[in-house]
């Protein structure tokens, strides 16, 4: 049985993640959590003709959601209005996925953890902080995910230069997944010829592609459709290499670098970082091997080099929302 939980199906992310979730071949028992609705998203997807079976869970139906879970995708949360930034967010989501990772700590220790829930480069950090004070932290097996930045960089990228297939083009984004901290690695497209204006805009883009839908919406919701997008591919990537042992696929994801402490113990040393977004290859266990970073360009050394504080203030806010509250 392969059982995969979303917790917070209900929102404006979970209910089109479920359906995209509903069409896969892997997926045998499709568990949806939420506060509220969520039994009955649960009832309409279950109408739908593919493998899996489809439950619903309510508010205190967390633990009976989790129990046995294989994959656990967390995007619950509040959504960011007009005017908030990730750090209001992080005030409110906090507490949530940290009672998230509780549960999964009690119901599902070695499950793949997924976390959309924003803001991710502080969100991860807590859900890794709750496993250990349980025992239960295999840095292989918790993941951010970022592929959103991926897939805006792709399609950004072919709307400048047309000869740049978006569907078939994997960028690579590295840092985090909020604003400077996101770096995507324009300068590996094969055949791109981007001129520093455009590297710069395109660049900015990508970093805020998040705001340009927070406005256009106004105040209806974020990056909904396309984050769900995004949370489905990378979902099932891991699904295909974890269960069906699909090798050779590669993702750009947001994880706590001693998932490979061996291939990053250089550049951990040198920028001091727990956790970073690079380029992973999936295995049965989770993280297989994390990808040394490609030679980048001096323009996107830069990027990085401003990505790096940042990061640190996030991974530490996310760390100290656990490990100080241990303390009192």
């Amino acid at each position: 049985m392969v059982k995969v939980v979303v917790c917070g199906a209900a929102g404006g992310i979970g209910q089109p993640l479920s359906l995209l979730l509903k069409q896969s071949d892997i997926i045998t028992h499709l568990a949806l959590y939420d506060v509220v609705n969520a039994p009955g998203v649960a009832a309409d997807l279950s109408h739908i003709n593919t493998r899996s079976t489809v439950t619903g869970h309510g508010k205190e139906g967390m633990d009976e959601a989790l129990s046995g879970a294989h994959t656990v995708i967390i995007p619950a949360g509040v959504p960011r209005k007009p005017g908030m930034t990730r750090d209001d967010l992080f005030k409110i989501n906090a507490g949530i996925i940290r009672d998230l990772a509780e549960g999964v700590a009690r119901n599902c220790p070695g499950a793949f953890v997924l976390v959309i829930s924003n803001p991710v480069n502080s969100t991860v950090p807590i859900v890794c902080e709750v496993l250990k004070k349980h025992g239960a932290f295999n840095p292989k097996k918790v993941f951010g995910i970022s592929t959103l930045d991926v897939v805006r960089s792709a399609r950004f990228a072919s709307e400048i230069n047309t000869a740049i297939d978006p569907k078939s083009t994997r960028v690579t984004v590295i840092g985090g997944h909020s604003g400077v901290t996101i770096v995507p690695l324009l300068s590996q497209i094969p055949g791109q010829s981007f001129n520093e204006d455009q590297l710069k805009a395109l660049t900015q883009r990508i970093q805020y592609g998040g705001d340009e839908v927070v406005k256009a919406k106004d105040g209806a919701g974020s990056a909904t459709l396309s984050m769900a997008h995004a949370g489905a591919r990378f979902a099932t990537a891991v699904l295909e290499a974890t269960v069906t042992g699909k090798s050779g696929l590669v993702e750009s994801t947001y994880v706590n670098l001693a998932a490979d402490a061996e291939g990053t113990a250089a550049f951990h040393a040198k920028t001091g970082l727990d956790y970073f977004a690079q380029d992973v290859e999936f295995g049965r266990e989770g993280v297989k091997r994390i990808l040394p970073l490609p030679a980048i360009s001096i323009y996107e050394q830069a990027l990085l080099d401003e990505a790096i504080p940042e990061l640190k203030i996030n991974i530490a806010k996310g760390t100290s929302f656990i490990t100080d509250s241990a303390k009192i």
